[in-house]
């Protein structure tokens, strides 16, 4: 047990202090485990205070509607995860009476939450010596006992699990896990700080020189590219905009008229002409926004295009379309995508 009792040490000593570790509430701890999924803790932290000071309990969370949620997700990325976590939300809050599950297996079974979530919470909250596995974890116990399977690969994840549950600290489980994220998170990082590692000695990926051979991931994520040429229609100061529907990036937010595909910009006016009936009203404007979006699996080549529309042909519009009108105000306090942030504020729309 010496790697435990020296790693829950380094972590007394040494970790970040961020504000959900002074609770044992499971409600900001799931709160913050869900924001930190897939975001680093310095983009993280204010998005939850956010959240806190919102709805500073389960029940306020629950009674929130889902645009205000997505708007105070937005700029996190991967919404499904605010919409799972309002699902969840209300189901504690409405079937469980507002208490939170306490083992392991309960709270896996809420929306949105995978075994590493589950583990966290169950052993921070609720003692249970249940070891998590993220990606701080996965690199940390690779290089250090030498465990050279694919973390890729679905069902290396017990084998770890087998590892982490010989060196858990029973009496403080919630403790050891988050020393071992934190140590995976600053010093055994994807560039590692081996001159400040305290178990260096010990470490296998150290004393064979394997620091970037470990972990072994072989599965690539295959990046596809989408082209989306955007029309912001307006008149007088209101913009037409539509939410977006199910599977698909983005769902439940609000973005302009889209046509989607690598298009010249003749092909655009012509296939706005055929659709909208817009033969005679497409004054575009001289100025073309482009934008590169980046996501985990999508490359996003985007094309903003303004066309100032008269009062009867927007109405026209939002006839034939799902489209809404929105005054600047409203545009600006809708949930949205970021690259449709990004946009506004380029444009001078704050």
């Amino acid at each position: 047990m010496h790697f435990t009792k020296k790693l829950i040490s380094w972590y007394t000593e040494r970790k970040r202090e961020l504000p959900w570790r002074k609770i044992k509430d499971p409600y900001p701890i799931w709160l913050s485990e869900i924001i930190l999924q897939q975001t680093r803790v310095e983009q993280g932290l204010p998005y939850w205070e956010q959240f806190i000071k919102e709805f500073p309990s389960i029940h306020d969370l629950a009674n929130a509607t889902e645009d205000k949620v997505l708007r105070l997700w937005q700029g996190l990325g991967y919404y499904s995860r605010a919409r799972n976590l309002l699902f969840a939300a209300k189901y504690i809050s409405k079937e469980l009476e507002g208490k939170f599950p306490k083992t392991y297996k309960e709270i896996l079974a809420l929306k949105g939450v995978g075994p590493y979530t589950a583990a966290a919470i169950a052993s921070i909250c609720f003692n249970e010596a249940t070891p998590v596995v993220d990606g701080n974890v996965f690199r940390f116990s690779s290089r250090y006992f030498g465990i050279k399977k694919d973390i890729s690969a679905s069902k290396t994840r017990n084998i770890f699990e087998k590892y982490l549950q010989k060196v858990i600290d029973r009496n403080q489980p919630g403790v050891f896990n988050q020393a071992m994220m934190e140590f995976g998170a600053t010093i055994c990082s994807p560039q590692p700080k081996c001159v400040e590692c305290i178990f260096r000695e010990s470490c296998y990926a150290f004393s064979k020189s394997m620091q970037k051979e470990l972990p072994v991931k072989t599965k690539k994520v295959k990046v596809s590219t989408r082209h989306l040429n955007y029309v912001a229609f307006s008149s007088d100061n209101h913009f037409l905009l539509k939410q977006r529907g199910p599977k698909d990036i983005w769902q439940g937010l609000y973005d302009f008229y889209l046509v989607e595909g690598e298009l010249s910009e003749g092909e655009l006016m012509h296939n706005l002409t055929l659709e909208l009936e817009l033969k005679g009203h497409l004054n575009i404007n001289e100025k073309t926004e482009e934008a590169e979006h980046i996501l985990s699996h999508q490359k996003i080549m985007a094309r903003f295009f303004e066309i100032e529309l008269s009062e009867m042909k927007y109405h026209s519009i939002i006839q034939k379309t799902n489209l809404m009108s929105f005054s600047i105000e409203e545009l600006l306090n809708l949930p949205k995508p970021k690259l449709i942030v990004n946009y506004l504020e380029k444009v001078g729309i704050k």
